[in-house]
């Protein structure tokens, strides 16, 4: 048994050094193109290569997205795309489409190729078959159970990937029609417009004009909407599958999302490989889980068909707690600059987390906003600013800072 790999989301440089700094092993980034993320901030070339030596310098593995499915007038921007990567150095493209392949392996023979989730494979035969193509990882499809896992590592002989954490596709493993039925942006090409999260009601075929809520909700509801992807209560079954790789899905989420989902996983698979005998899932792990903005969770279909556990007919998301800043520079005695991302206000009672489950929490006594044209004293400090203030002992740079959500700090 080998000890899996942590591989979280990275839409741009700042969630790529946001993930690093809570634990990440791997990160998955996208171009311009041909990724199935294309509303992410992405990654020119350029910054691709700045990303790539920022990652390697501290032993952290990066994966392209090349996972689209391009149809025929999107080949030759392709092969022009797929040659101006090819020097750099990632560890492995991650792909879907078997013409992407084929391209992929004329252009850059030596590459390592991960199969994406799009493909949906489920079972040891298709997992045996794409290794004889040349893939060495396949990204399992979510409707894979447990048992298929297991049995999927022991007879196909390859590297398997599995998603533990993230947003869920009422489709079969994201290859959804709907976004280009209903709003003209084709899934598949990376532009899904997630019309499985509009409000819906139901119309009779003999009542056109009436309205009638699927559930009764002066908002409507998603009714295709599912619950969010959790597994962390069973990550000793997935670490004794013998899966290689553990997927947080969160391309298009905020820094927030990415350093709380990180830092639970980090240190529950790092307890569990040091002491598998004596690891217990510590409540403190879920409950930072709950403080982030998500749908309610589900197991998927772990163990079998979820049904309607699986569902979820609110139509808002659940949030107790918003992001409001980061670290940026710790200074001397105490304090230090931090960049703005919600209001902060005077007498806040601010949390900084950090890595290792690390945190802290101060009340806000007083806020210098940092101006080009000069310092000054501020009461309370806008988006996009950067304050000094003080802050508890061990901060240090990227720790991020949050608080409770209350109608006050709307």
């Amino acid at each position: 048994m080998q000890k899996p790999e942590l591989l979280a989301p990275a839409g741009n440089m700042e969630k790529l050094k946001t993930a690093i700094h809570y634990g990440a092993d791997a990160v998955y980034l996208g171009g311009r193109a041909f990724g199935l993320r294309n509303l992410a901030d992405n990654f020119s070339v350029p910054e691709m290569a700045i990303a790539l030596n920022y990652c390697h310098e501290r032993g952290v593995k990066v994966y392209l997205t090349v996972n689209s499915y391009p149809h025929n007038d999107a080949l030759e921007r392709l092969e022009q795309y797929l040659r101006e990567v090819a020097p750099l150095p990632f560890d492995a493209y991650i792909v879907a489409d078997p013409g992407v392949i084929d391209l992929v392996r004329e252009i850059s023979p030596e590459r390592q190729l991960h199969l994406s989730t799009q493909a949906n494979t489920i079972n040891w035969r298709s997992a045996r078959f794409w290794k004889r193509q040349g893939v060495s990882r396949v990204n399992l499809a979510r409707e894979t159970t447990l048992e298929a896992i297991i049995e999927t590592v022991t007879r196909s002989g390859i590297e398997t990937e599995v998603f533990v954490h993230g947003a869920l596709c009422i489709s079969y493993s994201g290859r959804c029609l709907l976004s280009s039925a209903m709003a003209g942006r084709d899934a598949n090409q990376g532009e899904c417009a997630h019309p499985c999260r509009w409000n819906y009601h139901l119309v009779e075929e003999q009542r056109p004009g009436e309205y009638f809520p699927v559930v009764e909700d002066e908002g409507g509801t998603f009714i295709f909407n599912s619950r969010d992807l959790c597994l962390l209560e069973h990550l000793p079954e997935l670490v004794r599958s013998g899966a290689a790789s553990l997927k947080i899905e969160g391309r298009m989420k905020g820094i927030n999302y990415i350093a709380s989902v990180l830092r639970v996983y980090r240190q529950a698979l790092d307890e569990y490989w040091a002491d598998p005998n004596g690891y217990r899932c510590r409540p403190e792990w879920m409950d930072e889980l709950s403080k982030l903005s998500h749908r309610g969770y589900t197991t998927g279909f772990l163990f079998g068909e979820p049904r309607d556990v699986g569902q979820e007919y609110h139509s808002a998301y659940i949030r107790s707690h918003e992001f409001v800043g980061r670290v940026e520079e710790v200074r001397d005695g105490g304090m230090a600059v931090i960049g703005v991302r919600n209001r902060i206000r005077l007498g806040d009672e601010l949390e900084f987390i950090g890595p290792g489950m690390r945190s802290a929490s101060l009340r806000v006594e007083g806020l210098t906003v940092l101006d080009s044209h000069g310092n000054y004293e501020t009461a309370s400090a806008n988006p996009n600013q950067l304050v000094l203030m003080a802050v508890p002992a061990g901060i240090v740079p990227f720790d991020l800072i949050r608080r409770e959500k209350t109608s006050a700090s709307n």
